[in-house]
């Protein structure tokens, strides 16, 4: 059986998008949101993958990072461009430091409205 765990979070921030022709190479913002995802296939002796409460202290942690931030003047995004999809990358790298012998970070997604998003998973 496979088990998956989502938490969902959101933050402000602005960035522009370089080597992009058009209106986002221009300084804009959004409301992000972020879904976050762990996955395995065992349970702990608590019956769970993960407490839901690790991974929401954590997720805030890289929200905090983000939030109210001009993205591209920010590791990593000051050298690679602040996209939806390297958005996604950088926090599921981040969620990968407090995976468990039972829970794996597995996918990130990150809306930058409510119609569009970048999904990223291993």
């Amino acid at each position: 059986m496979k088990y998956k765990l989502s938490v969902a979070k959101s933050f402000s921030s602005a960035h522009c998008l370089r080597e992009y022709k058009g209106k986002c190479e221009n300084l804009h913002g959004h409301n992000w949101k972020v879904k976050a995802t762990f996955c395995g296939t065992e349970l702990n002796s608590q019956g769970m993958l993960i407490d839901f409460s690790d991974i929401k202290k954590h997720l805030d942690k890289i929200i905090s990072y983000l939030d109210h931030k001009f993205l591209n003047e920010i590791a990593p995004f000051d050298k690679i461009n602040p996209t939806a999809e390297n958005i996604a990358s950088f926090i599921l790298e981040q969620l990968k430091l407090i995976e468990t012998k039972n829970a794996k970070a597995s996918e990130v997604e990150v809306w930058e409205s409510q119609s569009s998003s970048a999904m990223v998973s291993v």
